[in-house]
């Protein structure tokens, strides 16, 4: 089966799906599978095949046309074509509840070097992996996912996209309800804390600040009465964002400075590094040029303090996706930089290098 008469049978089985004869049109694309020759015609074919046994809650059968298609995708040698294979195998497993595969695939997915389909698929790639967080009650992480997925479809005006990402918030926000009602039940307040911290980031990232704010009023109560101060800092990261949305910069600043405080006095260079990543966009749009200097240098500063550049290259990690290997004695390098190096030891310590971990 050549390339037209491929294209042909595969629109044919889209119409016969669209027209609710599933089984039929499941039949026409394995006809397609068995005979064509075509290999960009088989990735397609296996494309619908893996969306139809989704739909139909058919999750080893999705997974099995998955696996196919990356395999594909690899004779085919296209970056775009692995992007969307890696995608299906994420999705296929996170159907599956094996919430960590999902999440090591969909980091392969962030960790492909630039593609045309990227900007269209980044956000469900970070939708998937909000849902695996979600599945492992990593709230934190789930909720950060959730929120790129949706700046991608705001930034790409992707209805479909949001309605889905909104759909998993909603089950977070229902997760999270059970969490605080365990809490309240067992008088556990450092757990009260967080899920306070957890509804109002979800109200924030849906623009409903009206309703953030008592929020992360409560949990910066809790927060100060059983000393969390790195739970301080994230209320006060989240309040400052909060007024960033409204465009009160100056208090965007002050809530800044305060959760920077507190950051540097338990000697917390995540929440740092966040503080001034935020704060560089705030003087960038004020264009107070001096001040953009010195969070820019600071936030340099505190890279490499956390050592979260790359020993050969120099270029921060992080900054963009890109894969990464750990050697035996601890040291993180770009994958890229340590295959074009050649060396068998480590560049920074020269330990002998053993099997590489990827992280």
């Amino acid at each position: 089966m050549g390339q037209d008469q491929t294209k042909q049978q595969i629109e044919k089985g889209l119409q016969l799906y669209q027209s609710n004869q599933t089984e039929k049109a499941l039949q026409v694309w394995m006809k397609v599978l068995e005979k064509s020759s075509d290999l960009v015609g088989r990735f397609r074919v296996l494309g619908c095949l893996v969306t139809a046994h989704s739909e139909m809650g058919r999750y080893k059968e999705m997974l099995k046309f998955a696996v196919v298609q990356i395999d594909t995708a690899r004779e085919l040698e296209d970056a775009d074509f692995l992007l969307e294979s890696y995608l299906n195998l994420a999705r296929s497993n996170e159907k599956l509840c094996e919430f960590h595969k999902t999440i090591s695939y969909c980091k392969t997915c962030l960790g492909l070097p630039g593609t045309r389909a990227g900007a269209q698929l980044g956000g469900q790639v970070s939708l998937s992996m909000g849902n695996a967080f979600l599945g492992l009650s990593v709230f934190q992480k789930a909720l950060e996912s959730f929120e790129k997925a949706l700046r991608y479809a705001h930034n790409n005006d992707d209805a479909m996209l949001e309605c889905r990402v909104c759909c998993s918030l909603g089950s977070f926000y229902a997760q999270v309800k059970e969490s605080m009602k365990i809490a309240l039940q067992h008088g556990d307040r450092p757990l009260q804390a967080l899920c306070l911290l957890c509804f109002a980031d979800i109200h924030r990232s849906r623009g409903d600040l009206e309703t953030a704010f008592p929020r992360y009023d409560s949990a910066m109560s809790i927060m100060t009465e059983i000393g969390n101060r790195l739970g301080q800092v994230q209320v006060l990261l989240g309040v400052a964002k909060c007024w960033v949305a409204r465009k009160a910069l100056d208090k965007a600043l002050d809530a800044i400075e305060r959760a920077q405080d507190l950051a540097e006095e338990v000697g917390n260079k995540l929440s740092q590094l966040k503080l001034h990543c935020l704060s560089e966009g705030i003087y960038r749009s004020k264009g107070l040029q001096r001040e953009l200097r010195a969070h820019v240098v600071r936030f340099h500063e505190c890279v490499e303090e956390t050592e979260l550049y790359c020993g050969l290259c120099g270029e921060s990690i992080g900054e963009r996706n890109s894969r990464l290997q750990a050697l035996p004695c601890s040291h993180i390098f770009h994958l890229r930089c340590l295959q074009s190096n050649g060396t068998r030891s480590c560049p920074n310590c020269r330990r002998s290098s053993m099997k590489p971990g990827f992280v």
